[in-house]
């Protein structure tokens, strides 16, 4: 995967890929996702640290399996989709976060902020799935 490719993939301007997200629990996992980032940067999208995010390959799940059959529980692999911000999230959701990160007082709580406003509580967002 290039550098053009991974910004595409953040930025949303390019096909849509899915990814493989792979963490890893003990700190033997965790030493061997980072061996195995390291020998393939063709095949990782970006690394977090105890995670990283597998090109949606062959490679990738290669990878990320063989993680798994080594260190079996230890290591967690799911398939992901890239987040569209314009289908997957409503517009109240999105003009509430934009509204509150363009507010006056940078330490005001979320909740207090929208006290008073049509932007959705907390609780109103809680368990609302996207």
């Amino acid at each position: 995967m290039t550098v053009l490719d991974i910004d595409c993939f953040f930025s949303g301007t390019a096909r849509v890929r899915n990814v493989l997200l792979v963490i890893a629990y003990s700190s033997a996992a965790r030493q061997q996702l980072r061996n195995l980032a390291e020998a393939n940067p063709e095949a990782v999208v970006r690394r977090f640290g105890r995670a990283a995010l597998f090109d949606g390959t062959e490679l990738g799940a290669l990878l990320a399996l063989r993680l798994r059959e080594r260190h079996g529980p230890d290591v967690q692999i799911e398939r992901t989709e890239p987040f569209n911000e314009f289908e997957d999230a409503p517009e109240r959701v999105r003009e509430a976060a934009r509204a509150y990160e363009n507010r006056e007082h940078k330490h005001t709580p979320y909740a207090k902020f929208v006290a008073g406003t049509t932007h959705p509580a907390v609780e109103e967002l809680r368990d609302v799935e996207l």
